[in-house]
């Protein structure tokens, strides 16, 4: 392991501005997020521009926070750490250069970190989690299935063709009229509704890890308005909110036992006895008692999912990343970020 006990971290590849302080790649010593959630809303939405804007006015806000919490100055620090992709370009920058700028003025080291390893870092926060095992990368970005032979090195045997599982969520909810972000109303939803309302279809698709979600969406979307409009144009508020807890149930089911067969599956070609599930979707909570009750029956089996503060968004897995797996400069994250691609 590296010699970076402490390590101060930055997050902002989309619309949260993330710093954490993070002891020996396990025990977080302060993390603090601030979120734009409110200003995309109005646009249904993340719009690059305007998120970037944000995150100059937040960080130095967030940075100071997370030193307030942690009770530590930046000299305390051994390493300094941030998200260099992917993401967009202008958010990364942001991150990126108060890094390396505290890098310059400490004189300690900078570490670049790729997004996606830092999600399947999260499982490392507060647990005692080691390599190897199989990852379920759930976000509005990508799907993935991730096995982790080591600290350093992953696989990628199974992917989305098309939408992430995330990014579904979010159109399914849109076509329903309903607020963003989408995936956690629909979550919420789902619990009170039948998942046996709607017959939607699972893609079959060629690789046997891989997924595909635009059809599941279309097929919603299409069976939410014919349903809809067969209650007319007079129907009850009642009447709308129990086919919308319909529909959010029949998907979230189709979504889950489609995530759920092809990961266990995966797990036993693999001959991986420990399953983790890493992303924003991590805090889908029919997705965790899916995998929960699986575990308990087959206790064979082990799962570790992030705290929920620890799914969407944080420094605190990007320190964590830093910890495990050191990359110093930019031309190594480029090379590490491809190597997060099937060969």
């Amino acid at each position: 392991m590296p010699a970076y006990r402490k390590i101060l971290a930055l997050e902002s590849s989309c619309d949260d501005t993330a710093v954490a302080i993070v002891e020996d790649g396990r025990r977080v010593l302060a993390s603090v997020i601030t979120s734009q959630t409110e200003l995309h809303a109005q646009f249904g939405g993340v719009v690059p521009e305007a998120a970037a804007r944000e995150h100059i006015e937040s960080v130095n806000v967030a940075l100071q926070a997370a030193l307030d919490q942690a009770g530590c100055a930046l000299e305390d620090m051994d390493a300094f750490a941030a998200t260099l992709g992917p993401g967009l370009i202008g958010s990364l920058l942001v991150g990126a250069n108060t890094g390396k700028t505290l890098s310059l003025i400490t004189g300690k080291p900078f570490l670049g970190v790729n997004h996606l390893y830092a999600h399947v870092a999260s499982n490392y926060l507060e647990s005692d989690l080691a390599p190897p095992f199989l990852c379920l990368l759930v976000s509005g970005g990508h799907t993935q299935l991730i096995v982790v032979e080591s600290y350093e090195t992953m696989r990628i045997v199974g992917s989305t063709l098309d939408d992430a599982v995330g990014e579904a969520y979010d159109k399914v909810a849109r076509l329903m009229a309903l607020p963003y972000p989408g995936g956690p109303v629909l979550d919420r939803l789902a619990a009170s509704g039948n998942p046996k309302a709607f017959a939607l279809p699972k893609a079959t698709v060629d690789g046997p890890y891989d997924f595909s979600f635009s059809g599941l969406k279309t097929a919603s979307a299409r069976a939410f308005e014919k349903a809809r409009t067969l209650l007319g144009p007079d129907a009850e508020s009642a009447q709308v909110e129990a086919l919308q807890r319909d529909m959010a149930a029949s998907f979230q089911h189709t979504v889950v036992e489609t995530l759920f067969e092809k990961t266990v599956r995966c797990a036993q070609a693999h001959n991986l006895s420990t399953i983790t599930i890493a992303g924003g979707v991590s805090a889908n909570r029919g997705l965790r008692q899916r995998f929960e009750r699986f575990v308990q029956e087959n206790p064979a089996f082990r799962l570790y999912v992030p705290q929920m503060a620890f799914c969407t968004d944080n420094a605190a897995m990007v320190a964590a990343s830093a910890y495990v797996n050191p990359i110093t400069d930019d031309i190594r994250q480029e090379v590490f970020s491809r190597s997060l691609t099937r060969p």
